[in-house]
């Protein structure tokens, strides 16, 4: 019945506007409304890249640049707005006000649009500011054209019994419209409390991370809950479709939330967080950050790794920087039987400590581990306290200064070669040598 009504309402609505539709003095508001529109046009064009040239000189206030640039880039609403005042205020001088109504509800649409698209600027992503400055307009245009009541009560019409909930489009739209705002303003808030967290000084990054990430998402679902409850949807009647969504979330979200889960246990108990380096199936870098879902790890060619949070529960993880950030590396060589190997210990300890990234408070050692086929083979033990820098490149600097050094004091570094003897029969033996 109530959908019926709505139906009835809407035509007569209809039919009024009409009746006002082919009268004369509509026609000749609507072509001077189509004029002042393309005079406003052809005047932006010429005004719009002057004018911008000043703005762009501001300096130091990007939020005032960033509503200046949204007023420029709508200048030709701004002129046919004005356009539209200015013949108002003629015809209503010289004619009856009814002749220039139309004129009124253009010159009220047109405000209207201009203030929702300047307004919804202040939403950085493209997608929700048009839908967010489409959504204000249209309920200003209906409440401007005077039919915001048959409106709502054309919406209700339209309604489904879902138990004891009646479930109508004007309530689903109140919801999205309240769920859109109360859930943008829970992230701006949000964001807020992460960056005051981030920034203080008193708290581990580990607990700066989770407390920012547990004040989005509350707010976040707080934000829902008010604005569905607002519009007096019952909570507990969601509950007819928890069984067959929770199964679907149940499998569709299963590896999100483990995710997300195994992230606030790796904040809970601090195993990694932001700056430690890590190595993690070959992948070796530091972290830079901890997000809901996972851990970005940047490696030393510059490649950013955005690697799942579970990971870091169920694998082997190396934390080089865990509990401090001295990190013990080792150099394998070999010298020649002719050198003397106290001699070798003390060049290799001296090559070390010559490099700048060894750690001079431990003093490095060196030690002879095997008497090989075709060298005196050793270990060079040293510590570095920055492995964030990389780990091959101090290697590599370790063992070019044992190159120089070896060199200048007339020390071998053998490779392995083979002799081969021939005999008179034609057969040849094979032996091992240095």
């Amino acid at each position: 019945m109530d959908f019926r009504n709505a139906i009835d309402e809407s035509l007569a609505w209809a039919s009024r506007w009409f009746d006002y539709a082919v009268m004369p003095w509509f026609f000749y508001q609507a072509a001077i409304i189509v004029t002042l529109f393309l005079v406003a046009k052809l005047a932006a064009q010429r005004i719009e890249p002057l004018v911008e040239t000043r703005a762009r000189q501001i300096k130091g206030h990007p939020g005032l640049l960033r509503v200046v640039v949204a007023l420029l880039r709508r200048t030709d609403w701004i002129l046919f707005t004005v356009f539209l005042l200015a013949a108002l205020i003629l015809l209503r001088a010289v004619t009856w006000p009814s002749r220039s109504h139309f004129i009124y509800i253009a010159l009220s649409l047109s405000l209207a649009w201009l203030f929702a698209s300047v307004l919804s600027r202040i939403v950085r992503n493209r997608f929700v500011a048009r839908a967010l400055a489409w959504l204000t307009w249209i309920y200003a245009a209906i409440v401007i054209l005077g039919i915001d009541d048959d409106a709502a009560t054309f919406l209700d019409g339209l309604a489904i019994p879902l138990g004891a909930v009646r479930l109508s489009l004007l309530m689903m739209l109140k919801a999205a419209l309240l769920l859109i705002a109360t859930v943008w303003l829970a992230v701006v808030v949000g964001k807020y409390i992460d960056e005051r967290v981030r920034i203080s000084e008193e708290l581990t990054p580990s607990i700066r991370v989770l407390v920012g990430k547990v004040a989005k998402v509350g707010l976040v679902l707080v934000a829902g809950a008010i604005a569905l409850s607002s519009v007096g949807l019952d909570l507990t009647a969601l509950t007819i479709f928890s069984g067959a969504v929770g199964v679907g979330l149940a499998f569709g979200l299963q590896k999100v939330v483990s995710n997300f889960v195994s992230g606030i246990i790796i904040l809970l108990d601090k195993s990694i967080k932001p700056g430690d380096t890590i190595s993690l199936e070959g992948t070796f870098g530091w972290v830079r950050e901890l997000r809901a879902r996972f851990v970005s790890v940047v490696t030393r060619d510059g490649r950013e790794y955005l690697i799942p949070n579970e990971d870091f529960i169920t694998q082997r993880v190396i934390n080089w920087s865990f509990s401090d950030n001295l990190v013990r590396l080792d150099v394998n060589f070999g010298v020649s039987y002719d050198a003397d190997p106290h001699k070798v210990s003390e060049l290799a300890i001296k090559a070390a400590m010559s490099v700048g990234r060894v750690e001079a408070d431990r003093r490095p050692v060196c030690w002879l581990t095997d008497f090989g086929e075709s060298s005196l083979n050793f270990v060079l033990r040293f510590w570095i306290h920055d492995p964030q820098q990389g780990l091959t490149n101090v290697r590599g600097r370790v063992l070019l200064a044992l190159w120089d050094t070896f060199r200048e004091n007339g020390i071998d570094i053998p490779y392995p070669h083979r002799e081969i003897i021939m005999k008179p029969d034609g057969h040849a033996e094979k032996s091992g040598g240095r």
